[in-house]
């Protein structure tokens, strides 16, 4: 897309401001952990900005009718709003994109709206128990050509996420990610996609639904399973993990924007 700096400056200026900002973290490591981190109160949810043609985070909700939590502990908002305020804020720092930086869109997958948005974004889909109308939602967006990220869950949430995905395309599979494909050198070339879950320890994998089930076809979304990406962005300013594992992070993250935005 034009709206981008070329390739070589805009990799050397993603390369400073993520590791400028993780350092800074790092800086800034004794400030308290949010308060939904203490067991404390969350973040309010935010009214939804209208469209105005401006890239604009788009985080999915899900009703869960079969489990009872708190706002709190509501599984689809895990990490809002700090995750995506931090990403798009590094996106933001490094390329001319029109990204909005103080605010994010909540919508559910039924909702007309879903469709002026290239990217959309789901956290633990282990929980995800879409209706019809929401099945045939993300099944129209994605086949329309918008683009979502799976992330945020582990272990046995595996196998509700991989039959909800049958219901919105039961011809395709999650097929293992290579390195090799163009989504790992997108903007960072991705050197090894050994990752760990932050918490667990589980050996993170990463899979990608693609049209015909073909990786030479279009990629229609990308899996971070056994890994949790927005934990690592939403802490990023305050320490909690090491510098490297935040700046891989972002580095994954960015990739998949850049991809998304440019295929």
């Amino acid at each position: 897309m034009s709206g981008f700096l070329s390739m070589p400056a805009f990799r050397v200026a993603l390369r400073l401001a993520v590791i400028a900002g993780a350092t800074l973290g790092l800086l800034l490591g004794a400030r308290e952990l949010p308060a939904q981190r203490r067991g404390g109160r969350p973040q309010p949810i935010l009214p939804n900005v209208p469209y105005d043609g401006r890239i604009t985070w788009v985080r999915i909700k899900y009703l869960m009718p079969d489990f009872s939590f708190s706002r709190r502990d509501e599984p689809w908002a895990h990490d809002y709003p700090r995750g995506e305020r931090n990403f798009t804020k590094i996106l933001s720092e490094l390329s001319t994109t029109r990204i909005r930086v103080d605010a994010s869109n909540i919508l559910t997958l039924d909702d007309p709206a879903l469709g002026r948005y290239p990217i959309a974004y789901m956290a633990e889909p282990g929980f995800w128990r879409p209706n019809d109308a929401e099945v045939l939602g993300l099944r129209k967006y994605l086949s329309k050509g918008g683009f979502i990220i799976f992330d945020d869950f582990a272990g046995e949430h595996w196998f509700n996420f991989e039959s909800q995905m049958l219901r919105v395309f039961p011809s395709l599979r999650a097929v293992p990610m290579e390195l090799s494909h163009p989504i790992f050198d997108s903007f960072y070339r991705i050197a090894t996609l050994d990752y760990r879950h932050p918490y667990y320890g589980y050996k993170s994998a990463f899979y990608g639904y693609f049209e015909d089930n073909d990786p030479k076809k279009r990629l229609l979304a990308i899996v971070n399973y056994n890994n949790d990406l927005s934990d690592y962005w939403e802490f990023s300013d305050v320490g909690m993990y090491p510098l490297d594992m935040s700046n891989e992070a972002y580095k994954l993250g960015i990739n998949y924007f850049v991809y998304a935005l440019t295929r």
